[in-house]
């Protein structure tokens, strides 16, 4: 029990240490405790699911991009179908600079234009991760992690490549999630989690660029079904 306290309050201090490190992208700090030992597929696997929404669900959101070229932001919707569908439609001021995309997992199975994700998100768990949702291990990743009533953290490292969650329950919620490439920094989100556990609001930060993303979630429905040909290309 003693444990599973101070595993909370350290997880509790992640969050204020994620945020500060938001702030200063150059000197970030490691999202998992190094004390936290090894996981089991079963344990992720479930906590995984938890974090992902069951049939259909359509969520509209504003985004504001900021990098070393200046500002931009816009308008966005959002389609999930579960498991792990997702349609991507976004569009800047008065319509302008379209994209769309259709993500299955962690692949695109197309974008329009053709960098329509590479040019705001670095990869595609914090992709996901903006959307309040985990992504489940490779059967060959080494998993490390512990969860409890208020927190829980996992860890997933495949070769030189790390994804790290980290769940804070509360009024709201976080769920940070850090992707590494060795010891480099790729990003790190933080999603704000409101009661139903779907995000109200969502910031990338990538260090190399550097560069900051904000989704800020307004309406969202949860529709019996979408039409077929909004997953394919040339629909709106």
């Amino acid at each position: 029990m003693l444990q599973r306290v101070l595993f909370d309050r350290r997880i509790a201090r992640l969050y204020v240490v994620a945020a500060l490190a938001a702030c200063t992208p150059r000197t970030p700090t490691a999202l998992i405790p190094p004390e936290v030992g090894p996981a089991t597929a079963g344990q992720v696997a479930e906590w995984v699911r938890s974090t992902q929404p069951t049939g259909y669900l359509m969520q509209r959101f504003k985004w504001q991009l900021r990098d070393e070229r200046g500002a931009a932001g816009g308008r966005g919707t959002l389609r999930f179908a579960a498991p792990d569908s997702v349609r991507l439609d976004v569009a800047g001021p008065f319509g302008a600079g379209r994209a769309a995309a259709v993500v299955v997992g962690d692949s695109a199975r197309w974008t329009e234009p053709q960098d329509a994700i590479a040019r705001l998100v670095p990869s595609y768990p914090l992709m996901w991760a903006m959307f309040g949702t985990a992504r489940e291990p490779a059967p060959s990743d080494q998993l490390r992690g512990i969860q409890t009533p208020t927190s829980a953290a996992w860890q997933y490292v495949s070769g030189g490549d790390t994804t790290s969650y980290a769940r804070i329950a509360g009024a709201p919620g976080h769920l940070l999630t850090e992707v590494r490439h060795g010891r480099t920094l790729v990003g790190r989100v933080d999603a704000t989690l409101g009661p139903d556990g779907r995000p109200v609001s969502a910031r990338l930060t990538v260090p190399s660029v550097p560069a900051q993303l904000d989704l800020t979630f307004s309406a969202s429905t949860t529709p019996p079904v979408f039409a077929h040909d909004l997953w394919l290309p040339g629909q709106h």
